[in-house]
């Protein structure tokens, strides 16, 4: 028997594209042969729908989508994922379609309420297996978090062993896993973890494409009953792959092979900007490109994830702008092919100034005037995007933002930050791995003192650690949740952990004004971490 999987990008709230798109590939996988269609969750309705499922019309919305879609599917048994609202119940399920019918429904039982997930804000947990036959094979469904728990979810035997108490001997499972760095070795562990318990293979499907802050990267693969693996997609990209079974085991398959840290990064970052830009709508991006490797990197992610022709660069020099800067930012633009622009800052910023000569007296040159100029720039990019329509990306990074080292209003102002969640020290790396694809970023932007340039001679360390220390600090005490004592106690000076910690916590408020961004590492600002901006608690150090 051949198994289809349906590695998609689905749109939150576009029933009708959606049904559209896992028709056309129900209609490929049966012209190949294929008996089933296995979808990925949620796939009628997209993931996360969030407080759309708070709304009665768009449940009703989605059981019509559902039945809509059931009656078209003729020849081939498809496995769809779906909002089910049952009573006053609402399950996140997947139903069998089989010859314009819904012959089967399972509801997930294990609701995730951690990280990027709110699954108990919106579900009702299920609590009996689905397990349906054809050609003589039983086939189970779990839905994504099902295979993560070890053990019950709090109803009774573990999820995937129901489905093999219930005569299950192969299991489907529908996922929307998002990404975040090395998540796919994860997955394989679990998944070899629920093989070894209840000696069943096991197909995985995964969410492709960007949604707000999130990406889906695919990777979709098949496991036997040894837990060795024998499909896998391409990750990052929709595909329609296909599993044969013999005797309910998975036969040895294409298996795509993993791809490095630093690529998966950098296609995550790509494809989180694609879909964002066109999902919503834009025709393009303004950027502010600064002559720093930030803005060099967002630039060439842009170009790569839009192509050049949506693309502008605007660089706006100040008289603290290095000559090397302007050539830079020239260099790469030419080289890109995007559309670049230069408007200089100076007479507004001398105009603000002016303005403001009277009420600031003789006081002198501080952060205000260094403020003043980002936010120039952030007013002139958001002219732009008022006038073209196109969006603004932001250029800052996560070491920035954890610490506040941002403008608010200024080089924060934006629709969509894309290095949000990239440390510095890995925009080095990814700057150098963009550079192996092609030539792009100057090798100057790469090896140059980093600097915003908002007064004469300055660079970042004036302000803070070097960017390793503090990037460590940082990884411990945002994505780990290390206690300040244990990260001195791991090696680093008290007075870095002290002061990176300090700005960590006061610029909780600037963090909750910045634009979303895409999400790469286990716990991003935004959804994932959730601070009080009013708090006296200050950690002991």
């Amino acid at each position: 028997m051949k198994i289809a999987i349906a590695q998609i990008n689905c749109t939150v709230g576009d029933l009708q594209g959606n049904s559209a798109k896992i028709m056309d590939y129900a209609n490929r996988a049966k012209s190949q042969g294929a008996r089933i269609l296995l979808t990925p969750e949620l796939a009628l309705s997209g993931y996360p729908p969030e407080d759309l499922l708070l709304r009665e019309g768009f449940n009703a919305s989605c059981e019509e989508a559902l039945a809509e879609l059931a009656m078209q599917v003729q020849g081939i048994t498809v496995v769809v994922g779906h909002p089910d609202t049952v009573g006053d119940k609402r399950y996140n399920a997947a139903s069998v379609l089989q010859d314009g019918k819904i012959v089967a429904t399972y509801h997930k039982h294990c609701l995730p309420n951690h990280t990027v997930f709110d699954e108990v804000r919106y579900f009702t947990s299920g609590t009996e297996a689905c397990v349906f036959e054809l050609d003589g094979i039983k086939f189970g469904i779990n839905i994504c978090a099902d295979i993560w728990d070890e053990g019950s979810c709090g109803n009774g035997s573990s999820v995937t062993g129901k489905a093999r108490d219930a005569g299950a001997q192969v299991l489907l499972v529908l996922n929307a896993s998002p990404y975040h760095m090395e998540k796919q070795g994860e997955r394989y562990q679990v998944l070899r973890q629920r093989i070894q318990e209840t000696g069943m293979s096991m197909i995985y499907t995964n969410f492709v494409g960007g949604q707000d802050e999130l990406v889906f990267d695919g990777g979709s693969f098949a496991m036997d009953k040894s837990g060795n693996l024998t499909q896998q997609l391409p990750a990052f990209k929709e595909a329609l792959g296909f599993v044969t079974l013999d005797n309910a085991v998975p036969v040895a398959g294409e298996i795509e092979p993993l791809l490095s840290l630093e690529a998966s990064i950098y296609q995550a970052l790509c494809l989180g900007v694609k879909d964002y830009v066109d999902k919503n709508g834009f025709p393009g991006i303004e950027l502010g490109l600064s002559g720093g490797i930030d803005s060099a990197l967002t630039l060439a992610i842009a170009v790569d994830a839009l192509g050049a022709s949506r693309v502008h660069a605007v660089m706006m020099p100040s008289q603290f702008t290095a000559d090397m800067s302007l050539e830079d930012s020239r260099i790469m633009a030419e080289t890109l092919g995007v559309r670049y622009s230069e408007i200089s800052i100076k007479p507004m910023f001398d105009a603000f100034l002016s303005s403001l000569a009277e009420e600031f007296e003789d006081l002198p040159f501080d952060l205000t005037e260094e403020n003043i100029q980002a936010r120039v720039r952030g007013t002139m990019l958001m002219a732009m995007s008022n006038k073209y329509g196109t969006i603004v990306l932001t250029t800052g990074n996560k070491s920035e933002m954890a610490v506040g080292y941002a403008t608010l209003y200024g080089d924060m102002a934006g629709g969509f930050a894309v290095l949000k969640d990239v440390h510095k020290t890995m925009v080095y790396r990814l700057a150098r791995y963009r550079n192996t694809l092609g030539e792009a970023i100057p090798e100057r932007v790469i090896t140059r003192a980093p600097t915003a340039e908002l007064r004469a001679n300055q660079t970042d360390q004036d302000a803070l650690p070097p960017y390793d220390v503090l990037d460590a600090i940082m990884e411990r005490y945002v994505e780990h949740d290390q206690c300040p004592q244990d990260i001195v106690a791991a090696g680093y000076a008290a007075e870095d952990v002290r002061r990176v910690v300090r700005l960590i916590d006061l610029n909780e408020y600037k963090r909750r004004q910045a634009p979303v961004g895409i999400r790469i590492t286990r716990r991003g600002f935004g959804k994932d971490r959730r601070y009080p901006i009013t708090s006296k608690y200050r950690p002991k150090v």
